[in-house]
């Protein structure tokens, strides 16, 4: 069932949403090469417990998972396409690396959740030109989210970004309704036909998070249950934010 949000609720998701983007700020400004993701993770928790919130990841156990998520951060480099797991693995970042950093924050009881890959050190510019052009398709997919619009025209945008470079769209993976619990309806994909879906009304929160692939759009999970990796092994990126749809468009609330 899609929930609209209340005036009181976006007052608190707005809050939040700050503080979700400073702590992504100084994650991103950790990376560099010989950073353990250990290390990111542990970090997350005291910045997260600094501002007296919650990690919305850690103990949360999506729809058909066999174990609840055990960590704050989601830490995915280079074919890791979402939700790599920071603390059961030896993940020490490289020179030329690409790393995702994706995390989600209870704040007075309402979630946000946010993404975004990075640089390791100097990376090849086929791969500068991929984050370049999944944050765009991003941005292309929140422009296009105006109240009276379609789920469809979300998708539409972002995948018309994706096509000149042929990088492969995820449909496995997806945006969702965000804001009382990590994952809400509706189903936000990154590909779609414009003017066809549920309908984006004022108060809809939602997060729009593009994942584009150097090669194939296929991807497939690894033993630990929860981190996927492109099926080609070739590398992924993956942009969030959370928003809220107003009359006149979306409202990033997670900048």
């Amino acid at each position: 069932m899609i929930t609209l949000k209340t005036k009181e609720d976006i007052v608190i998701l707005r809050e939040g949403g700050r503080r979700h983007a400073e702590i992504l700020r100084q994650l991103v400004a950790m990376i560099k090469p010989g950073v353990h993701s250990g290390e990111l993770e542990t970090r997350a928790r005291e910045l997260i417990a600094e501002g007296g919130d919650k990690a919305a990841f850690l103990g949360y156990t999506p729809y058909g998972a066999s174990r609840p998520y055990p960590a704050a951060l989601c830490v995915s480099v280079n074919d890791e396409v979402v939700h790599g797991i920071p603390n059961e693995t030896d993940k020490i970042l490289k020179e030329g690396d690409i790393v995702t950093l994706d995390l989600g924050l209870v704040h007075k009881g309402l979630i946000t959740d946010a993404a975004i890959t990075v640089p390791v050190g100097k990376i090849s510019p086929e791969l500068e030109k991929l984050l370049e052009m999944t944050k765009k398709a991003m941005m292309a997919g929140i422009k296009a989210a105006k109240g009276g619009r379609k789920i469809g025209d979300i998708g539409n945008a972002i995948e018309r970004v994706a096509a000149p470079f042929r990088y492969g769209v995820v449909e496995e993976l997806a945006g969702h309704g965000v804001g009382y619990s990590v994952h809400e309806d509706p189903y936000v994909p990154n590909f779609g036909r414009a003017g066809h879906g549920e309908i984006l009304k004022p108060g809809l929160v939602i997060a729009i998070e593009p994942m584009f692939n150097l090669g194939t759009k296929r991807v497939k999970l690894d033993s630990d249950g929860y981190t996927f990796r492109t099926a080609d092994g070739k590398p992924s990126a993956h942009f969030e934010h959370t928003v809220v749809i107003t009359k006149s468009g979306a409202e990033i609330l997670t900048a």
